[in-house]
């Protein structure tokens, strides 16, 4: 059937109507006519699949990668930079106005590249090929390059095949020296181990959790902040805006004289916050980052700089007193409700939120609305050509 697409939802998809019903679209832009197939009917909503383009928009540009139609992976390459900031920060104030936030983000900070610029990938292996799963379902898309991944993951994935894996998961991650770490889930035997190590600099690979060559870990290198990052641990995976986040971070605990760090990961902030902070304490319930965490201290010499292996529910009511900053870098899922309102009745002078999710981030923020006044908002396009964007917000207490 033909649709005309007015607008993007939250999710970087095509909005089209149909006898009062709204029709979700992948893979579309604001004005495109196109044939769709009906995949999923409600009873307040359909979803479809385009089967051909009518009438392009004016929009619409020619995405750089040929499996962006079938692939999972991006959402919004077939539009402008300038359109997909745009769409980003009227995503973000949609979600505010509709959760009653009153405030509108002003600012994207741009990442330096748009192309190659994520340290990690996984992908999956069936029957051999190798490739990302089509979106929403567990249909290969077989590929030899990605275009979202830095030029050492795409060297190495022409490669992988040598490694005789039938089925099962490869994680490769790369740090600033084009190290490799390679993260392999099978229950196959493997070959060819030698040619990787010899063509690639291989610091580890980790097979089923175990290390099968070298280290489970490499050394990478932020704003001149060493990070051991283990290969089971969260990194940020586009170094650059990583390193728009770490300023906005220094910024903004120049006048700190303890922190709180929740959900601390392998440390990154609590070092980054300790320059201008006089004690920071991190919080962090996965052990091996946490553990992490202590030898970024040392090789970073921050003494200024402890942690604890916990779940922050657990150990908030204890530690909030003595803090006048708290900064929460949570999961997708937002910070839990009852560590919020501990961090509410502590009356800690300042809150950083940085939030992959502005769903749950808006959410969180109308938790904190009666006590904190949002003092500025700015996104980071920590992952160019999806819908995804990150937030840092700076919340002070009324």
């Amino acid at each position: 059937m033909e649709i005309e697409v007015v607008k993007f939802d939250n999710n970087g998809r095509g909005i089209a109507y149909l006898n009062n019903k709204i029709i979700f679209v992948p893979k579309t832009v604001s004005g495109d006519i196109v044939n769709v197939e009906i995949t999923l009917e409600k009873k307040n909503y359909m979803e479809g699949k385009v089967i051909d383009i009518i009438k392009p928009s004016k929009l619409r540009k020619t995405p750089i990668c040929p499996y962006f139609n079938t692939c999972g992976g991006c959402d919004l390459m077939h539009i402008s930079v300038s359109e997909m900031l745009d769409y980003k920060l009227d995503k973000v104030n949609n979600i505010f106005k509709s959760n009653n936030i009153d405030y509108k983000v002003a600012k994207i900070i741009k990442s330096k590249e748009i192309y190659n610029y994520r340290n990690k990938v996984t992908l999956k292996i069936v029957n051999r090929e190798i490739g990302y799963y089509m979106q929403d379902t567990h249909s290969l898309v077989k590929i030899d390059y990605c275009y979202l991944c830095k030029d050492v993951i795409n060297k190495i994935i022409k490669d992988l095949n040598k490694l005789n894996i039938i089925n099962g998961n490869v994680t490769i991650r790369c740090n600033y020296k084009d190290e490799i770490l390679l993260i392999i889930d099978t229950l196959d035997k493997i070959d060819n181990i030698d040619y990787l190590v010899n063509n690639y600099k291989i610091v580890g690979i980790v097979m089923n959790e175990k290390i099968i060559y070298g280290e489970d870990f490499f050394i990478d290198n932020i704003n001149n902040y060493l990070f051991k990052v283990s290969f089971n641990s969260f990194f940020q995976v586009n170094p650059y805006i990583c390193s728009e986040l770490f300023n906005l971070i220094e910024e903004n605990t120049k006048d700190s004289n303890n922190v709180l760090d929740l959900y601390s990961g392998v440390g990154t902030l609590s070092i980054v916050s300790s320059t201008n902070s006089k004690k920071v304490l991190g919080v962090e319930i996965v052990d091996n980052a946490v553990k992490d965490s202590f030898i970024n201290k040392c090789i970073n010499k921050k003494e200024n700089v402890d942690f604890i292996c916990s779940d922050t529910k657990k150990v908030i009511d204890k530690i909030t007193s003595e803090y006048d900053l708290v900064i929460v870098d949570p999961p997708r899922s937002g910070v839990d409700k009852f560590v919020l309102n501990k961090i509410i009745d502590s009356n800690i002078n300042k809150i950083i939120y940085v939030s992959c999710n502005p769903i749950t981030l808006a959410r969180d923020l109308k938790l904190l609305e009666d006590y904190y006044n949002i003092e500025s908002i700015k996104l980071l396009d920590m992952f160019p050509n999806t819908e995804h964007v990150e937030s840092f917000c700076i919340l002070t207490h009324k």
